[in-house]
């Protein structure tokens, strides 16, 4: 049987929200080991001057316990 954990974690880029979550799963997966899947919780920009500047990601990560 297998127990798992979910951690949450935000995460955030100057490209996109793609390169947001993969940042965001590297960084964790430098310390969490086993993670299964990620639940993208929440997205938001930041704007200035009426441009986006940056993209942020609110993610739920589940991993399994050893």
């Amino acid at each position: 049987m297998a127990v798992a954990k979910i951690s949450e974690i935000t995460a955030e880029s100057n490209v996109s929200f793609e390169d947001a979550i993969q940042q965001g799963i590297d960084r964790a997966s430098k310390t969490i080991r086993g993670i299964r899947g990620a639940w993208v919780k929440e997205q938001k920009v930041r704007v200035e001057n009426g441009k986006v500047t940056s993209y942020r990601v609110d993610m739920k990560v589940t991993f399994v316990l050893d």
